[in-house]
């Protein structure tokens, strides 16, 4: 097998990822284990390991390797996880486009076909859902922010995607779905990323990264949802996502709004709505 020039960022717990390695020339590994022999195994292969702090999701790694790497990004990169393969996507696909030199879904689950597409096997049609695959490779949801209302992952700062958009972008465009890669894996090019600034990554981790109790915050499904937004949207963000200054200042408000908005009717809280830059 040919050994890719694209690569590879691995986020990893608890896994020994030797199988992603056999196909590129290139990594880093950003390893937020916590099983020790796990830990002991990869220092004795001696590989290319960035020990982290698990923040219960991969989107952290990947905006930290933006950030450390800004000024010399390789050209292509795969954002994974170490155990994608399987997980997320087939081995089959995966030997597909692993050295894909555009933007790339990484995710393939052939098995939910039958339920997504809009025939059965039967030949019966499917009833349209709030879920479905556009391709065979694109992961398609009603933007109704489901998940918001779990209580294994709490949330401090945006009740929905809708309010996460808003303050990231001057005059987003709120779609009705969302497409992603369920996972967050992609192959994303150096120009994609270099769209938003240093510390545009930075910022976005503040609110992905701010505990573990009882899981990760709500904040880090939304972003998941809004990766291929951020990653080829052309709309003018707020100032203060380009100042780490000024975006810890706001976020306060943020946390405000949240309990603001679960302590009144709705009605109430249009001026802090308007203070937060979310409507106008």
């Amino acid at each position: 097998m040919k050994k890719t020039d694209n690569f590879f960022v691995i986020h990893n717990f608890n896994t020994v990822p030797t199988e992603l390695l056999s196909y590129c020339k290139d990594y880093v590994i950003y390893d937020c284990s916590t099983d020790n022999a796990v830990k002991a195994q990869l220092k004795n292969m001696k590989l290319n390991i960035k020990e982290v702090e698990n923040t219960g999701h991969n989107i952290t790694s990947y905006f930290s390797f933006f950030a450390e790497n800004y000024d010399n990004l390789p050209e292509v990169m795969c954002l994974l996880k170490g155990n994608m393969i399987g997980r997320h996507c087939s081995k089959a696909f995966f030997d597909c486009v692993y050295d894909d030199k555009s933007f790339t879904f990484l995710y393939d689950e052939k098995q939910y076909w039958d339920r997504f597409s809009k025939y059965q096997e039967n030949g019966e049609q499917n009833v349209a859902g709030n879920t479905f695959i556009a391709m065979e490779n694109v992961y398609v949801e009603k933007n109704d922010s489901w998940y918001v209302e779990s209580e294994n992952h709490p949330k401090k700062y945006f009740n929905d995607v809708d309010d996460l958009l808003r303050f990231i972008y001057k005059k987003p465009m709120i779609p009705q779905y969302l497409m992603f890669s369920s996972g967050a894996c992609y192959i994303v090019r150096r120009e994609q990323i270099l769209r938003h600034s240093r510390e545009f990554y930075l910022n976005l981790n503040k609110i992905m990264n701010y505990g573990m109790s009882p899981g990760f915050p709500s904040e880090a499904h939304q972003i998941e949802r809004i990766l291929p937004i951020l990653f080829n949207s052309f709309c003018e963000v707020q100032d203060y996502m380009n100042d780490e200054a000024a975006f810890e200042a706001k976020l306060p408000e943020c946390s405000a709004y949240i309990q603001y908005k679960y302590e009144n009717r709705p009605r109430k809280f249009k001026k802090l709505r308007q203070a937060l830059g979310l409507i106008r």
